[in-house]
């Protein structure tokens, strides 16, 4: 349990880190901010304090408080124009072995988005396992029912309705993750060889599953301000896709948060095109602020908006458990999707819903949220640090810990993901989230571990390689 000052501390870091507070920008004095939060001056004192030990601001002698100056600063990187077209992933094979690659344990862990394990609520998940084998039922030890066990998905409900999103528990289906999930729905609402709508650049492990099913593309340009609404509307104006599918809050790899008059446009125009929207979660949990963004679904009025999500990117990628949530309108593929849906362990699906109930998950994301946006913070700042002199450009998301880097244009992330490979560091091409190489300045950072000795090692290889590759002298 965090202390006020902490508290507070995390957020006026929260207003710094986005840029609500600016650089040299003069705080409320000691006691004006002891009476504003209605504490006492050594509270006060204490949550400045913690703020100037971390750096993000400073005291001037007989002046008062300052917001300290970032002292590195980076363009936001470029979003390439290109013709939207149906096509058939074409890079299948590198997918399949950059998949591999990213999660070989042995290599410095900058590839596969995944939270260290110093973030996962590790006694907290063992004492809700434990309580749920001790108090589960015979009926626990036989097969589960297929759309998931009636305690996760009352306590998943529950948990959703504190956030404002209501969801019947009927209309929950427990999956062993969020892409099984989405494949699933795929395959039982379109067939080989139909098109799907997809914002690039995205989550290779999309395309990858896309081109596994057999399934052709329309990409759509996605930037840090988010998703070409026009053109999204022009192909579900066609009828030339069967579905699109997209995430609305802090996407993988670019970070964007879709701001609520968006969601709704998009669920307007899912219902006025009669176009199926496939909306992947995963990340809204992993907010830097304290309130859950709102999804896509939380606006959708006639079931078209079909929303999944799991605890892999805010609890741990071992748990292997998602969802996906129908409505009324998709009622008649609910015999296809139970038979389809692979069952979910049950001990596990018991242990999460005692950990939500016991408001363990509650807390550990009440914890996460202000931790991920320093550690996100202190990547930033690394990076920028050690690249300092190099041309690139670098994300800054609200949410998330995926980083989507620019390097320069005599530099490709397949020729540094290659070296890398070589120096026992795992990152991951932009060649992999779109077609037509046109992301192949690019590479995709997980700032999810803490920022060890190891992991600023490996970033600096990759910098000295670079100015090496430019003739530059090594910083």
């Amino acid at each position: 349990m965090a202390f006020q000052y902490q508290r507070l501390a995390e957020q006026l870091s929260q207003k710094i880190y986005q840029h609500e507070l600016q650089p040299q920008q003069k705080l409320s004095s000691l006691r004006e901010f002891a009476r504003q939060q209605n504490i006492s001056l050594s509270t006060a004192q204490q949550c400045y304090e913690l703020l100037e030990a971390k750096g993000l601001i400073y005291v001037k002698a007989k002046s008062g408080y300052f917001v300290s100056s970032r002292q590195y600063q980076s363009p936001i990187p470029d979003s390439p124009h290109f013709e939207s077209k149906a096509r058939q992933v074409s890079n299948l094979d590198l997918q399949n072995q950059i998949q591999t690659a990213s999660i070989q344990s042995h290599l410095t862990p900058l590839g596969a988005i995944q939270l260290s394990p110093h973030l996962i609520p590790v006694d907290g998940l063992r004492r809700s396992l434990q309580r749920a084998l001790k108090h589960c039922q015979p009926e626990d030890f036989l097969y589960c029912n297929k759309q998931g066990h009636q305690l996760l998905r009352q306590a998943l409900s529950d948990h959703w309705r504190e956030d404002g999103i209501y969801v019947a528990t009927e209309d929950i289906f427990i999956s062993n993750g969020c892409m099984p999930a989405i494949a699933l729905l795929i395959q039982q609402m379109s067939r080989e060889g139909d098109s799907i709508i997809i914002p690039t650049p995205t989550f290779n492990g999309q395309l990858q599953m896309l081109a596994s099913l057999k399934r052709k593309i329309i990409e759509i340009p996605a930037d840090h301000l988010g998703i070409d609404l026009e053109r999204l509307e022009f192909f579900m104006q066609q009828g030339s896709a069967k579905l699109c599918l997209l995430t609305a809050n802090y996407q993988n790899p670019l970070g964007y948060c879709l701001n609520n008059q968006q969601k709704q446009k998009i669920a307007e125009l899912a219902q006025q095109y009669q176009c199926f929207v496939i909306e992947d979660d995963i990340y809204a949990e992993c907010s830097f602020e304290k309130e859950r963004p709102l999804p896509i679904r939380y606006w959708d009025q006639q079931g078209y908006v079909l929303w999944c999500g799991s605890v892999s990117k805010s609890l741990s990628t071992a748990y292997r458990v998602g969802w996906f949530c129908i409505g009324q309108r998709l009622e008649y593929l609910r015999p296809k999707l139970m038979a389809n849906n692979v069952g979910v362990n049950t001990p596990l699906q018991l242990g999460l819903a005692d950990f939500i109930y016991s408001r363990g998950y509650r807390e550990h994301l009440d914890q996460l949220r202000p931790k991920l946006m320093q550690q996100v913070e202190q990547y930033r700042a690394c990076i920028l640090e050690t690249f300092q002199g190099i041309p690139i450009a670098l994300s800054q998301s609200q949410g998330g810990y995926a980083l989507w880097m620019q390097l320069p244009e005599t530099i490709t992330g397949l020729d540094l993901y290659y070296l890398a490979q070589g120096k026992g560091i795992n990152i991951v091409p932009g060649e992999v989230f779109g077609e037509d190489r046109r992301y192949q300045h690019f590479i995709r950072l997980n700032a999810g571990h803490a920022l060890t000795d190891e992991i600023r090692h490996a970033i600096q290889q990759l910098a000295d390689w670079i100015r090496q590759s430019l003739k530059m002298p090594l910083s």
